[in-house]
């Protein structure tokens, strides 16, 4: 996918020096529809005087809105911030930091995503699980069932097992069916291609999709029980080391 230039001024404009940026939601999942937002991720550097005083900056920034013609959904977190969940089972980041999409970079962020291989556990699986979960139900309850919901089961799946399977933060779909086969997989994402943000699925087999959520569940967890991927966190320290380094450069 080529990104957007538009983009690009958009990151530029942000208050804040930009440690990078990166795209994530459907355009980084691969199946983005003629009408989806952008979901613009990152992570900004707040100033040592905005960080030491009582009165203190933007830890976190958000904006919705429509900006230079594009439908902009943007969330930037201060380092210190981004650096703390990193170090929780938080696979959202992971795939922010990871993301190949790439609007802003520098070579900290290089940095960040060799250290941040040590932030990878078994224990992210718990993070898929649930999103799962969340998913499952914002599709059953939609009447007729919508295509986005379903893709994102089965996205966050696969995501899941083949982080398990492999340290490795896979994001996108259409990659990650190159590796699972999944044959319903490419009409599914067909459909969501050729139509709105809220297509709806024709002649939903419902209970089909039901055993192979479960099924794809059932091998997450035995994935997340047969990895070799630590219990916990190695690279708190050298999160420490990077994070008093960027502070201390901005004076």
């Amino acid at each position: 996918m080529t990104v957007d230039p538009r983009l690009f001024t958009i990151a530029a404009n942000q208050p804040y020096p930009l440690l990078f940026a990166t795209i994530s939601g459907a355009h980084l999942y691969g199946f983005p529809s003629p009408d989806s937002d952008y979901d613009l991720r990152g992570v900004h550097i707040l100033p040592m005087t905005e960080v030491v005083g009582l009165d203190t900056g933007r830890e976190t920034i958000e904006v919705s809105t429509l900006q230079d013609g594009l439908d902009l959904d943007l969330v930037t977190h201060d380092l210190k911030k981004f650096f703390g969940l990193l170090l929780k089972k938080n696979g959202y980041v992971l795939e922010q930091l990871y993301s190949p999409l790439v609007v802003h970079t520098t070579l900290e962020h290089m940095e960040l995503m060799d250290i941040a291989k040590g932030c990878i556990t078994r224990y992210h699986s718990h993070h898929y699980l649930g999103f799962v979960q969340t998913q499952w139900r914002l599709f059953e309850r939609e009447h007729p069932p919508r295509v986005k919901p379903l893709l994102y089961v089965y996205r966050v799946l696969l995501t899941g097992i083949y982080l398990m399977q492999t340290g490795r933060v896979e994001a996108n779909l259409l990659e990650l069916n190159q590796v699972f086969q999944l044959p319903y997989i490419p009409d599914l994402i067909a459909q969501k291609l050729a139509g709105a943000e809220k297509s709806v699925l024709p002649q939903a087999d419902l209970e089909f999709y039901r055993q192979e959520r479960d099924r794809l569940i059932q091998a997450l967890e035995v994935a997340s029980h047969n990895s070799h991927l630590p219990e916990a966190p190695t690279a708190k320290p050298a999160l420490n080391d990077l994070l008093i380094r960027l502070r201390l450069a901005t004076g």
